[in-house]
C-alpha cells in the first residue's frame, strides 16, 4: 500500500471524480476524497488547486496538484505502474487512448442533451446518444472488457457514465437494455468488480439530482 498522501477533491455524482477513484482502488492506493459543493461554494482550495477550470477531479498527490479525469488517469498509470492498466504495446495503448478520446467528447454531452431537452430535440439528442453507444458496442465486439479479458483503461473511462444512464432513460422513455444489449452486459460484469460498485453512485440518486437540476435550469 502507498505511504503517500493522495487527495481527491471531488463530487458525488461526477462520473469523471469516480474515474480516478476507480483507478486508484484498481491500483490499491489509499486516497482521501473531499466532497466539493460545486453549485454554492467551492473551497478555496479548489479554486487554488484549478485555477483554469475550477471544477473536479483534481487529484493531489503529496502536495502535487493534477487536474483534468484523462490526465490524472495517465498520471496514475505512470506514478502507480502496477497493476498496468494500459497494454505494453504502444499500437495497443494507442488504441485504448483513442477510445477514451471518444467516450470523453461524446459519451456525457449526448446524454446531458436527452434530459436538457423536450420534445422533437430530445428524440434527436436520444437517437445521437443511442449511436454513440452502439459505435461503443462496435469497439467491444465480443470481447468482456475494452482491452480484452481484463478490466482496464478504456473501462475505467467508459464505466461511470452509466450510473446516469437510468436518468436518462426516465428523461427520454427508452431502455437501454433493449437499444444497447451488448453494452449493458458489459456494464453488468463492470459493476460486479467491487472497485467500480463501491464507487459508483446509486443510479436512483442521480436520477434525482438531474430532476433537481432540470427544475433549476427551468426545463420542466
Amino acid at each position: 500500500m502507498s505511504t503517500d498522501e493522495v487527495i481527491i477533491l471531488d463530487s458525488w455524482a461526477s462520473p469523471f471524480s469516480a474515474r480516478a477513484k476507480i483507478a486508484l482502488a484498481e491500483k490499491g492506493i489509499d486516497f482521501e476524497s473531499k466532497e466539493e459543493d460545486l453549485f454554492n461554494n467551492k473551497s478555496e482550495l479548489l479554486l487554488k488547486t484549478n485555477p483554469v477550470y475550477k471544477k473536479v477531479p483534481v487529484l493531489i498527490h503529496n502536495g502535487k496538484a493534477v487536474c483534468e479525469s484523462l490526465v490524472i488517469l495517465s498520471y496514475i498509470e505512470e506514478t502507480w505502474p502496477s497493476p498496468p492498466l494500459l497494454p505494453s504495446s504502444p499500437y495497443e495503448r494507442s488504441q485504448h487512448r483513442f477510445w477514451a478520446d471518444f467516450i470523453d467528447k461524446k459519451l456525457f454531452d449526448a446524454g446531458s442533451k436527452i434530459w436538457k431537452s423536450k420534445g422533437e430535440a430530445q428524440e434527436v439528442a436520444k437517437k445521437e446518444f443511442i449511436e454513440i453507444v452502439k459505435t461503443l458496442e462496435g469497439a467491444l465486439g465480443e470481447k468482456d472488457f475494452f482491452g480484452g479479458e481484463s478490466f482496464g483503461f478504456v473501462d475505467i473511462v467508459a464505466i461511470p457514465f452509466t450510473s446516469w444512464f437510468y436518468a436518462y432513460e426516465q428523461c427520454g422513455s427508452f431502455k437501454m437494455e433493449e437499444e444497447c444489449p451488448l453494452f449493458v452486459a458489459w456494464m453488468k460484469r463492470c459493476l460486479e468488480r467491487e472497485t467500480v460498485s463501491k464507487t459508483l453512485p446509486d443510479p436512483a440518486k442521480v436520477s434525482e439530482f438531474v430532476c433537481m437540476m432540470k427544475k433549476m435550469f427551468g426545463i420542466e
